[in-house]
């Protein structure tokens, strides 16, 4: 059980450290790759997609918005990524599979209906 409390520490730690536009962006994204996926089948295949487009629109935003040198930070970028906790990827991975499978299924509900 302290595992699970583990990743619930976590996924709160990025919930309530991240600014608004990064929370917006995870929405966002999690709330289209719900709309696209196909059936629960996908569901880690779909969440996988998320993260990675997660990740090249926290690079896009920090180019553009910030002002960072592309290929710089690039490479920052990526020292960042292998230096990654796995408990913080598993964190991001739980949090956008819960909301992919919620939208998913509600958008299952309604198209029925």
């Amino acid at each position: 059980m302290s595992f699970l409390m583990d990743i619930w520490n976590t996924i709160h730690g990025i919930l309530t450290s991240s600014d608004l536009i990064t929370l917006g962006l995870m929405a966002l994204i999690a709330l289209g790759a719900g709309f696209m996926m196909q059936s629960m089948g996908s569901i880690v295949t779909t969440t996988v997609v998320a993260l990675v487009a997660f990740a090249l629109v926290g690079y896009v935003r920090a180019v553009t918005m910030g002002g960072q040198n592309a290929s710089a930070f690039a490479t920052k970028d990526w020292q960042a990524f292998q230096g990654l906790h796995m408990m913080t990827l598993l964190a991001y991975a739980v949090a956008f599979a819960v909301v992919i499978a919620v939208v998913h299924t509600a958008r299952s509900i309604f198209m029925r209906g």
